[in-house]
C-alpha cells in the first residue's frame, strides 16, 4: 500500500507574489521551466553545471548530433540559461548564471527525494 505524504507548508512570501503579479514574468518563468523539461537540454545544463564545454564536448557527452546539440544550445540561450563565448574556432558555452545552477540544484534534489520515497 503506498503511503500518503501531506503537502508541505509554504510561509506567505510577499516577494514572490509581488512577481506573480506581473505577467511578463510569469511568461519568462514558464519559457525557463518549458526548457528544463527536455531530457536533453537537462542534460546539457547538467553538465554545465560542473564546468564550461565546448559543443562537440557537450555533443560527446549527451550522445546527440552536432545539429541536435547546437539547436538545443540556441534555445537554451534564447531563453537566458546559457553564455557563448568564442575561443578560437570553438564556442564555449557556460550557464547564464548562478540562477541557473541553483534551478538545476533545487530540482535534482527534489528528484532525489521523490526516488528515495518511492524506494522505501
Amino acid at each position: 500500500m503506498q503511503e500518503v505524504h501531506e503537502g508541505h507548508h509554504v510561509p506567505k512570501n510577499p516577494a514572490i507574489e509581488a512577481l506573480l503579479q506581473n505577467e511578463d514574468i510569469v511568461y519568462e518563468a514558464t519559457q525557463i521551466f518549458d526548457a528544463l523539461s527536455d531530457y536533453t537540454r537537462f542534460r546539457i545544463l547538467s553538465a554545465l553545471c560542473v564546468e564550461s564545454r565546448s559543443v562537440s564536448e557537450l555533443k560527446d557527452l549527451c550522445h546527440v548530433s552536432q545539429s541536435g546539440i547546437s539547436h538545443q544550445l540556441r534555445l537554451l540561450r534564447d531563453r537566458g540559461l546559457v553564455f557563448a563565448r568564442r575561443d578560437g574556432q570553438r564556442v564555449i558555452y557556460s550557464l547564464a548564471d548562478e540562477h541557473v545552477a541553483t534551478l538545476m540544484s533545487v530540482g535534482l534534489e527534489h528528484a532525489a527525494e521523490a526516488v528515495s520515497v518511492e524506494g522505501e
